[in-house]
């Protein structure tokens, strides 16, 4: 529950990053020279006779003869930025536009990250006192090179940077333009045969490691062997023939000056590029320490999640955050531009992200860059598929269920008491798409049962599932339309009528609303649910101990059938408590360990209402409040739980109070 923020990423430090900026800035001025004679070429928005529909393709492939870069190659990297979607010329998490993501962070980097934004406690431990940080990311005017590439491009085409930024044509004539400009820069001809721009391409990244480099060089030459074919956000209908026997030189990373990186100490696949950025920890005066929990996982407890966030700030920003040892903390940290990705805090530690710490404990936090209320500020298709890898990494390390219930938002996240649920944050939000994640996770959300089953899983189409929203750049105001993950649930069918309200959001029963950060009446790609009824074009589920509809119309459905089992509260009884999270009932505690509280949130599971469970776990609570580890406990009790879908939010029932059926 914030208004998203980010600011001006702090200068690097050292001489080779330094000397890497001075290095392409005068190498972008000696290339303009190279390619003057080329200027004029680049393909004109509508060119005449184009079939509307393949306007994009025909840019693609004059900018490609334009500036003697292969087309493969042009396409190859321009879907690893975009999918070659342009998003209506609005920029991504970093300041990134159109197909080829030319980057010009200044007119999008001005906020401050959500972890300091005071309202959440991150850690969500009763023992401790709450962690509510005013940390702020230090503002300064430099940005890296890889933040500035709309620049070089306007310098090497002639093409003003507003016509670089919202005219796609002209953007993909500036990605083949900075292409060319990188093989000249390497000493490599402006050869035909893809396979030898390899250096370029790696150049293209931004990276300044050959590690990410190469990383983000393998992905393209991936997609143009295995080629692909979409139709876009603006309808544009492209295709990348695949070349399977297609083999770069790699040799040519050694001559990009590209410094040496190193994967020691971190716990990444050998798919993507990873670097150590250890999270302090430390301790201060008296008994306070930070900023995250020595731990023994999995020895000691199970991890059980993954929590996506966005960062709500620029990498370097957070990077500076997540070195203070008076600050909260996470595991991971996702770059945009070309999907490096830095680890902070070892798995087998716990970190403070999720502001639930039944799920701190049992969880790792990977961090985003990205902005949640920027409807257009679009991922990145590298730091899609990267932090795919890494997800596919650890649930195969650490046995974690690829579905919705065990790879969590955190806005999926329950607040543990009731007077944390108003504060609980609300990212990745509507416009992270979880179709796609899933699909790179290699777990797309198929059918699993037949039409009329007694279970749904919500996905409408990403692109065209255009949910309103309000809120993103002032309070009220309309959101700019774009595709969302998210369905809008009435408690009638009928879009007049009034949304699903959360009494534990607003306890004071005001009204839902559509703003971007109000979660309250909306169901997310992937969750899944029990169907209440079925009304024309409408379907019902059984959502926060209300009957909620959506609409799901049998030619665009917005959800699919399923499987899988139910709980519903045991006969005779009128309705069972709902937790935010499974801790052990009192005469699990050892002595010397402070028993913590069971207290239900202010929802309640109605007879004849069912919902979907996500995992059977014990009580369990994570006893660790002191510097020294040999004060930490895990406590398990005999109490079980079953974890579920019961609204926006998972949350817990106790195995005692309810039945389990398979629907």
């Amino acid at each position: 529950m914030r208004r998203p923020a980010t600011a001006p990423a702090p200068p690097h430090a050292g001489m080779p990053r330094a000397g890497r900026r001075a290095r392409r800035t005068a190498g972008a001025l000696a290339c303009a020279a190279l390619l003057l004679p080329l200027l004029g070429a680049a393909p004109p928005t509508d060119a005449a006779g184009a079939d509307s529909s393949t306007r994009l393709q025909k840019a693609f492939t004059d900018a490609a003869a334009a500036y003697h870069v292969p087309v493969s190659v042009l396409l190859g990297v321009s879907y690893l930025q975009s999918r070659w979607d342009q998003h209506a010329g609005a920029p991504s998490v970093t300041g990134g536009y159109g197909p080829m993501h030319l980057t010009d962070a200044r007119t999008a980097l001005a906020r401050t990250p959500h972890h300091s934004d005071g309202t959440e406690d991150a850690r969500g431990d009763d023992a401790r006192p709450a962690l509510r940080p005013t940390v702020q990311v230090p503002e300064n005017a430099t940005l890296p090179a890889r933040l500035t590439t709309l620049t070089e491009a306007a310098e090497l085409t002639g093409i003003p940077a507003e016509r670089l930024r919202s005219d796609a044509a002209a953007n993909v004539a500036g990605g083949a333009a900075l292409l060319a400009a990188a093989q000249k820069r390497l000493g490599e001809p402006l050869s035909a045969d893809p396979a030898d721009w390899y250096g370029a391409v790696a150049e293209f990244s931004g990276a300044d490691d050959r590690a990410t480099a190469a990383a983000y060089a393998d992905d393209v030459f991936s997609v143009i062997r295995s080629g692909q074919r979409r139709t876009t956000d603006a309808g544009q209908q492209v295709v990348l023939d695949a070349r399977p026997r297609l083999a770069p030189d790699t040799a040519q990373l050694a001559r990009t000056g590209l410094r040496p990186s190193s994967s020691a100490g971190t716990e990444c696949p050998a798919s993507v590029s990873c670097e150590w950025v250890p999270a302090p920890y430390e301790e201060f005066d008296g008994d306070d320490y930070g900023n995250h929990d020595l731990g023994d996982r999995p020895a000691s407890q199970r991890i059980r999640y993954i929590v996506i966030h966005d960062t709500e700030g620029t990498w370097d920003g957070v990077l500076t955050l997540i070195k203070d040892p008076t600050y909260v903390s996470w595991n991971y940290t996702l770059r945009s531009t070309d999907g490096h990705i830095a680890q902070h805090v070892k798995a087998e530690d716990v970190a403070w992200h999720a502001g639930n710490w039944y799920v701190n404990a049992g969880s790792i936090g990977l961090e985003h860059e990205g902005f949640l209320a920027d409807p257009d500020a679009w991922y990145t298709e590298a730091m899609y598929r990267s932090s795919a890898r890494l997800v596919k990494y650890l649930a195969q390390k650490y046995d974690i269920p690829l579905d919705r219930q065990h790879i969590l938002g955190h806005d999926t996240v329950p607040g543990p008491t009731t007077d944390t649920i108003p504060d609980m944050h609300t990212d990745p939000g509507p416009y992270w798409d979880w179709q796609h994640y899933f699909q790179l996770l290699g777990r797309p959300f198929e059918p699993t049962a037949g039409k009329n089953a007694a279970l749904v899983t919500i996905r409408p189409d990403y692109a065209t599932n255009r949910t309103a929203y309000t809120g993103c750049e002032a309070a009220g105001e309309p959101c700019a339309p774009h595709g969302s993950n998210e369905v809008r649930l009435y408690t009638r069918p009928d879009t007049s009528a009034p949304l699903i309200q959360d009494i534990g959001h607003r306890p004071d029963g005001s009204d839902s609303t559509i703003d971007v950060n109000d979660v309250d009446s909306r169901a997310e790609t992937g969750q899944q649910f029990a169907v209440a009824e079925r009304r024309g074009d409408w379907t019902a589920i059984w959502y926060l101990g209300q009957k909620a509809w959506f609409r799901n119309p049998a030619k665009q459905p917005t959800a699919v059938p399923a499987s899988g089992r139910v709980v519903t509260p045991k006969p005779g009884v009128d309705s069972v408590p709902v937790y935010g999270r499974a801790y052990p009932e009192q005469e699990a505690y050892p002595a010397g360990v402070p028993v913590q509280s069971v207290s239900p949130l202010p929802y309640r599971l109605p007879a004849g209402q069912k919902y979907v469970v996500g995992d059977t776990v014990p009580g369990e609570y994570f006893y660790a409040v002191t510097f020294t580890p040999d004060a930490h406990r895990v406590v398990v009790g005999k109490d079980l739980y079953y974890e579920i879908q019961f609204g926006h939010r998972v949350a817990f029932v106790r195995a005692a109070d309810v039945q389990l059926e398979r629907a």
